[in-house]
């Protein structure tokens, strides 16, 4: 069988009938022509596949006859001979660029797909009045199927006649059974980024507005269809479905980002310090922008023994596989220390934990764990390429405890060894864990770092006017910020055990 040819029509749209100034002609010129009509191949029974595609924009003349939808050339019987297949798609070509005549240059072009099916040839698409130069390149589809297949990525608006029988209802059905918008519905969930219009007759006027409920941008009487009419409702329509989806976009964003919030807040750990006496504060900020959770981690747990012991680590890099891999490192600290590992054992087992979680083999995490004994007053202390935690004893300077047994950070080297060392705390003292964002900010304009000793003079300033706990660290933060003239680049973790006995006399 034939495949029918696609006719298309050229409709020069004009305002209030005038030109710009150009004197109406009651004929258009050879070889110029305002409609072009390609029938059928010879042979072809096939009409129900008769598609329409038309280019609408400013022309040079009066507003040209339409040109109807059921494949009849309406300028057969008068006017110039047609044109041929070379001059008419030169034609087509200076419409749609907006260069025919002496028209001005087309400032917006948007594709109408019209679905509608009036076997009596009534339903005309009017010319498209616009005072902002729009093109339109309208195509006609008879039927659903049509639709389908002339339903592409570059149709901007959907103009859908109501009156189209659903998608396989019965012929003779009488009207006002079933769905009455069962065609709308297909329509929107076959082109679900398209804005759609849906047209109606007065006499069905409650359709219209259940129409725009159900999912369509406006709706338009077919009696009322004028050229200025569907023009403004056309771009509406487009624009209204494009903020539509935007507000979308946002909304699906904004839950996404909650949900990822209450994510990583729930990745975040909750010390268990039941029965201890003592106090914990801690202050955590990723360095990643909008983000809860850095490669930077902590966690604090009292074991059945009265043991308190505390850990500090931080993965290299600033991604989410980096926090990722820092949450289950903590997770798997806690489980092994609940069930007894300490010093070089528990920091053999997290360094296979990392061999094998991480996604790269340069991945590596620097760590402390700190052991303070039921009485407060010593702690074992294993460092894996992390800098030494700060303590404040009673009546003593603030300063780092020993750092000279520090093993390497894990995943660095395969047999690595973790020594344990023994440190004495006092009666009454502050033990300052963190990571290495901390005392990596600059100090003014230059390159020179914070550094340890720079913190350790910080914290002494800090602890001699009075402060302690929360306020210590809040302060601490506000400092490092303020050296570092904004906000710190890497992750940044610290974590605060205050053990203070009243003294007797």
């Amino acid at each position: 069988m034939p495949v029918p040819i696609p006719r298309q029509r050229v409709i020069p749209a004009v305002e209030n009938g005038h030109d710009g100034g150009a004197a109406p002609r009651t004929d258009p010129p050879a070889g110029s022509p305002t409609e072009v009509t390609r029938g059928t191949a010879p042979g072809s029974t096939d009409a129900t596949a008769d598609a329409t595609d038309t280019v609408t924009g400013p022309a040079d003349g009066p507003a040209g006859h339409q040109g109807a939808t059921d494949g009849t050339d309406a300028g057969a019987a008068s006017g110039p001979a047609a044109p041929t297949a070379a001059e008419a798609a030169e034609a087509l070509a200076r419409v749609a660029a907006g260069s025919a005549g002496s028209g001005p240059a087309t400032s917006t072009a948007l594709t109408l797909l019209v679905i509608e099916d009036d076997p009596a040839g009534s339903f005309a698409i009017p010319s498209l009045l616009d005072s902002a130069e729009l093109t339109v390149r309208v195509r006609t589809a008879r039927n659903l199927t049509e639709a389908e297949r002339l339903l592409t990525d570059d149709v901007h608006c959907i103009l859908l006649d109501l009156a189209l029988p659903a998608p396989g209802a019965r012929g003779g059905e009488p009207e006002g059974t079933g769905d009455e918008l069962a065609v709308l519905r297909h329509v929107l969930r076959l082109a679900p980024r398209h804005a759609v219009l849906a047209l109606t007759g007065a006499e069905n006027s409650a359709r219209g507005p259940e129409a725009v409920r159900v999912g369509a941008q406006d709706f338009l009487y077919r009696d009322e269809l004028d050229g200025r009419l569907l023009s403004r409702a056309v771009r509406y329509a487009v624009e209204r479905k494009r903020a539509d989806q935007a507000q979308r976009q946002l909304t699906e964003s904004r839950l996404r980002a909650q949900e990822n919030a209450r994510l990583e807040r729930g990745l975040l750990p909750t010390p268990l310090l039941e029965g201890a006496p003592l106090r914990f504060a801690a202050r955590y900020r990723p360095g990643r922008s909008r983000a809860l959770l850095g490669g930077d981690f902590y966690d604090t747990v009292r074991t059945a023994d009265g043991t308190v012991h505390a850990m500090i680590g931080d993965v290299c890099g600033h991604g989410p596989d980096e926090a990722a891999l820092g949450v289950e490192l903590r997770i798997a600290w806690r489980a092994l220390t609940f069930a007894g590992l300490c010093g070089d054992e528990l920091l053999s087992t997290l360094q296979r934990v990392l061999e094998n979680e991480r996604p790269d083999d340069e991945i590596f995490a620097t760590l402390c764990t700190v052991d303070i004994s039921p009485d407060g007053r010593s702690a074992g202390l294993c460092l894996a390429g992390h800098p030494s935690p700060l303590i404040a004893r009673q009546g003593h300077l603030a300063e780092l405890l020993p750092y000279d047994d520090n093993g390497p950070a894990l995943g660095l080297l395969p047999r690595a060894r973790w020594p344990r060392r023994q440190v004495e705390l006092g009666r009454s003292w502050s033990l300052m864990l963190y990571t290495d964002g901390l005392i990596e900010g600059r100090v003014g304009a230059g390159n020179q770092r914070l550094g340890q000793d720079g913190m350790v003079s910080l914290v002494r300033d800090l602890l001699a006017e009075g402060l302690r706990g929360d306020a210590l660290l809040d302060a601490a933060m506000t400092e490092v910020r303020a050296l570092n003239g904004g906000e710190l680049t890497d992750d940044v973790a610290v974590l605060l055990l205050d053990r203070m006995v009243p003294t007797t006399r």
